[in-house]
């Protein structure tokens, strides 16, 4: 399936039915006098968060939604039914803009969330509701109110517990690969991972998610090499692993190249907390590793894991250094996403 984190699409809300213009004729009734309902309201396009869903590709080929129209009114006083709205199934982690990108509509975060984006019309009167003493016999009837229409943006930020950063060819989708069930593409030359990858690890009967996102390299926030875009896919990340390669000329240059391009993006990325490890461990000697860990430890001011996802090597002790982060992101900034989310053109 086809990785899609961004899609413009049109909606429109349902007109509203229109009024009926009746009278009641019945055999020796001689005034029976005006019975005509009033319109159906149109239906409202709604935008809902669903569970299953980690991709918009579902807007790739289709971009125009449209609510049904109400019915119209009937005789014998009977009122037309609501238009059906039109329900826009989007992943966990999407935002919805207006048609500039500029103003934040909607923030859905978590399943069930709903937010209606555009109102149906109002129903149009019967001929009935305008009835009076002096005015006994109406021909008048209201057409219904039109529905809204609009252009919005949806831009989707994976929602993950742990985002994986690092230079090209860091051994990020080696890892993912080996502490979930995750199949990314993984190859001995730069850019293999185009798209970014979600997978679920286990430790010490906990599980959590981790987001593995493009190789970053200098420039990256203007542009340069993928860019910046999947940037914001660990921007709801709790924390950072941050992996750079053993065998890399200097790992404390490599490290600060990555940090440049997360505080250049701003969204808060420099401020997470980080863990920081070498890993291809088993690709270089004892003397090399010892120097890399070193220059690490000075750049980052922490004490470096030592991992290596293709012996196995402390992936265990990384895991559960992430669980633990995790644990302390949580008590720091409690998350209570409101169930109901809804906003009004």
């Amino acid at each position: 399936m086809k990785f899609l984190d961004s899609a413009r699409i049109y909606i429109r809300s349902g007109d509203g039915g229109a009024g009926c213009l009746s009278f009641r004729r019945e055999k020796f009734i001689e005034f029976g006098g005006p019975d005509g309902g009033d319109g159906g309201r149109g239906g409202d396009v709604i935008a809902e968060c669903a569970a299953g869903l980690n991709t918009l590709v579902d807007y790739r080929f289709q971009q125009h939604f449209k609510a049904a129209t109400g019915m119209h009114g009937m005789s014998k006083n009977r009122a037309g039914a609501k238009g059906a709205d039109a329900i826009l199934k989007v992943p966990a982690g999407t935002q919805i803009f207006d048609e500039e990108g500029e103003v934040l509509l909607a923030d859905l975060i978590e399943t069930g969330q709903r937010v209606r984006l555009a109102t149906g019309g109002n129903g149009g009167f019967g001929n009935s509701h305008f009835k009076t003493s002096t005015n006994q016999a109406p021909r008048r009837a209201n057409p219904g109110h039109e529905g809204e229409e609009r252009v919005i943006l949806l831009r989707l930020k994976l929602i993950a517990d742990a985002g994986i950063v690092g230079l090209p060819n860091a051994g990020k989708s080696t890892f993912l690969a080996t502490v979930s069930a995750a199949k990314p593409k993984i190859a001995d030359y730069p850019f293999t991972t185009l798209h970014p990858q979600l997978g679920v690890a286990s430790c010490d009967g906990r599980e959590f998610v981790f987001a593995d996102i493009p190789g970053l390299i200098e420039g990256a926030h203007e542009g340069h090499g993928l860019g910046d875009r999947f940037l914001g896919h660990i921007e709801r990340c709790r924390v950072l692993l941050h992996l750079v390669d053993a065998g890399t000329a200097h790992a404390g240059k490599a490290y600060k190249t990555v940090r440049r391009e997360l505080e250049a993006y701003g969204g808060g990325l420099a401020g997470k907390p980080e863990i920081v490890a070498l890993s291809k461990t088993d690709t270089v000697d004892q003397a090399t590793l010892q120097q890399q860990a070193l220059r690490l430890k000075r750049a980052s001011r922490q004490t470096p894991l030592r991992l290596s996802a293709a012996t196995g090597t402390n992936l265990t002790e990384t895991l559960r250094r992430v669980s633990a982060m995790i644990d302390e992101a949580r008590k720091a900034k409690a998350v209570q996403p409101s169930a109901v989310a809804e906003w009004h053109p």
